[in-house]
């Protein structure tokens, strides 16, 4: 018995997942042209699936589309940034509330054990490390909503999220102010204070857009 070809949008879902991580670990730069030949050659597809994943990612805001031109990764200024960062704001603020409702405590033990290791890596001077340890400490609060509809919110806008943390990890200060804020938003969500874990949510994005401000252009 032989292997059955892969269906259609198997094959888009390959070139998809493939381009955008080429864009978000910046193999792809800001306003570099993405081609189909390449892609397809690297991937070993056929460009249909590869077009219909540029297109995709087109949408959500990875790529532009540029007439008689292309694709092209997206040059993400200040006022892009802001929107996508006020929208993660709405999503952690009401995460941070649930959790700080329901005190769950393995998941509180889990963002303990994140904030530690996030503290190591930069000791270490292990920057990658702790943007991935960044990253997962926010998903983790994400999970702990009783919101159904979140995660799939915030798996999109995650995504995002990492093109603005590529730019204001780079920013000076910004990883240690960051695990600061950290730790006071794990505070709130053990304390069990509902308005203390908003507010230390709102303050944390608000200082990381002040970052990005600081690293984009307007």
């Amino acid at each position: 018995m032989t292997d059955q070809p892969p269906e259609p949008a198997s094959l888009v879902r390959t070139a998809y997942q493939a381009i955008r991580e080429a864009v978000l670990d910046r193999q792809l730069l800001p306003g570099e042209r993405v081609t189909v030949r390449p892609l397809t050659e690297r991937l070993g597809i056929s460009p249909t699936p590869v077009k219909a994943a540029l297109a995709i990612l087109e949408r959500e805001g990875f790529l532009v589309a540029r007439q008689h031109s292309g694709y092209f990764v997206a040059e993400l200024t200040v006022a892009d940034m802001r929107d996508i960062y006020e929208l993660r704001s709405a999503v952690d603020t009401l995460a941070a509330r649930d959790i700080a409702r329901t005190q769950p405590a393995e998941l509180l033990a889990r963002l303990a054990d994140l904030v530690s290791g996030q503290q190591a890596a930069l000791a270490a001077g292990d920057v990658p490390r702790y943007a991935e340890l960044d990253r997962e400490f926010h998903a983790l609060i994400w999970q702990g909503s009783a919101n159904r509809r979140l995660l799939a919110i915030a798996d999109l806008l995650g995504a995002q999220l990492q093109l603005g943390q590529n730019v204001t990890i780079a920013v000076p200060g910004r990883p240690e102010a960051s695990l600061d804020e950290h730790g006071e938003i794990l505070d709130a969500l053990r304390s069990g204070d509902t308005a203390a874990a908003e507010q230390a949510t709102r303050r944390h994005v608000a200082q990381v857009i002040r970052a990005l401000e600081s690293a984009l252009p307007e």
